[in-house]
């Protein structure tokens, strides 16, 4: 199965998440901003990685950028969690290199058929 990144400042989010995920059998690592998640990524190769916007320290965007800065990680699927669902957005998200987004609240069910798309 994928290795995964989950980045959220809500611990519950990140929990509510990698229940979801590892039920799968995904190995699911977790950071709550985007400064842990590019030190993860520095130390890891992930097969997704799936990013909050709004946190601490470094934003989603930022992350997105930095990440897609680095070669190992440059291709990696990143999936936009958000509860922001304008179109302004989610075309900044796009723009910056996310694959896709999912708009919270979310069940398990919607986070595995979005995982499994982006992941086939």
């Amino acid at each position: 199965m994928a290795s995964i990144l989950v980045l959220d400042d809500s611990a519950s989010v990140r929990d509510a998440i990698r229940l979801a995920l590892t039920g799968l059998g995904h190995v699911v690592r977790e950071a709550a901003n985007g400064v842990q998640g590019l030190a993860l990524a520095g130390r890891s190769k992930f097969d997704l990685i799936l990013t909050d916007l709004n946190m601490p320290e470094m934003d989603g965007l930022a992350f997105i950028q930095n990440i897609r800065q680095r070669a190992d990680h440059n291709g990696v699927p990143i999936v936009f969690i958000t509860t922001e669902s304008s179109p302004g957005v989610m075309q900044q998200a796009k723009k910056a290199g996310a694959t896709g987004w999912i708009v919270k609240p979310f069940s398990a069910d919607q986070l595995r058929r979005v995982v499994d798309k982006v992941l086939a």
